[in-house]
């Protein structure tokens, strides 16, 4: 299988991580890029790097306002007076509607929605060559590649259009699928990360060209709490062409290709021709988040059920921390991909 990645997504390298009123190291790490890269390669998979498609595809999906904010905002920290060394927000507006200020703490708040995504000096080169990494393996797949895994890192399902997130900055899967939409496909998005893919949903949740499809654990006592409700299921022309699973917390392998048969055929019935599969690994027993219990052995049932549908796939990397696991559970999943 082919695989995507470019080396200076490892620049990237968030020190802080705010929960539950503490400061943690960061479970976004570079790291994880390492452990990713060995479970691919045992899989067979064989990497090559991006193509540069410029900023088109990702102007896409996301505004002119949110990229200047991102390619600017951490020359602009730095010159306040005592600022940290990565750009964290603490205020935000009540809503999308309020002032937007001149301020650099003020945009920060704005554009940034919660402290689990600091932005540090190449933050931004490593969030473009993340998306890169997506839209040639969208390419390779509109292209005529049955499948194409993409190393995003950092990952982005908790990205909207202007609102960085949850580890996340730009949507690596939403701007898949656009580029897939853009050369004549009919994509869904199949999002299997212990979190739901709020960014996502919200991209796409007045739109009727790409399904939206996501299997969590139960946001009402995990992240991103407000979204992923089972009844949020699009708006205007896009009422029904989105579909949440929330799940409970401790869902075994079973409860979760039950679940899984049910989103599968929702993508039939959509007359998808393509999925973009964003891939979190985090629904493991052993993952760090502790939300859903998925085996390593699961995750290989889980591909060979999407693989099932007869479809090309885009798999985007999503989450999935650092565990002794880690790398085992990709190596599971790709092997069963068919």
């Amino acid at each position: 299988m082919k695989a995507v990645f470019d080396d200076r997504q490892r620049l990237h390298d968030p020190q802080h991580f705010m929960a539950n009123g503490k400061t943690y190291p960061s479970p976004e790490a570079p790291e994880r890029i390492t452990r990713l890269m060995a479970g691919a390669q045992a899989a067979g998979c064989q990497f090559q790097s991006p193509e540069d498609a410029g900023l088109g595809p990702i102007a896409a999906i996301h505004s002119a306002e949110y990229l200047h904010f991102l390619r600017t905002i951490y020359p602009r920290w730095q010159r306040i007076p005592d600022a940290g060394p990565e750009v964290i927000p603490n205020i935000h507006p009540t809503a999308r509607t309020d002032n937007y200020p001149k301020s650099a703490i003020g945009q920060a708040g704005y554009h940034q929605a919660d402290t689990a995504c600091p932005i540090g000096a190449q933050t931004w080169d490593a969030a473009y060559w993340s998306a890169q990494s997506a839209i040639t393996g969208a390419d390779l797949v509109a292209g005529g590649e049955r499948a194409v895994y993409v190393l995003s890192r950092p990952p982005g399902h908790h990205a909207f259009a202007d609102l960085a997130g949850g580890f996340c900055f730009l949507n690596n899967s939403a701007i898949a699928a656009e580029r897939l939409r853009a050369k004549g496909l009919r994509p869904a998005i199949l999002d299997v990360d212990v979190h739901h893919g709020n960014g996502t949903q919200g991209i796409f949740y007045a739109r009727d060209d790409v399904l939206t499809v996501s299997l969590h654990a139960d946001p009402d006592r995990f992240y991103p709490f407000f979204w992923g409700a089972a009844q949020e299921r699009g708006e205007g022309r896009g009422m029904g062409c989105n579909l949440n699973l929330p799940l409970p917390r401790g869902t075994d392998d079973a409860g979760y290709l039950t679940a899984l048969d049910t989103a599968l055929a929702r993508i039939d019935a959509f007359g998808a021709d393509a999925v973009v599969v964003a891939l979190g690994l985090d629904a493991h027993i052993d993952d760090p988040f502790k939300g859903l219990a998925v085996t390593t052995e699961g995750f290989g049932r889980i591909a060979r059920a999407i693989c099932g549908l007869g479809l090309p796939l885009v798999l985007v990397q999503e989450g999935g921390y650092v565990s002794d696991a880690l790398a085992d559970n990709l190596t599971a999943f790709l092997g069963g991909v068919s």
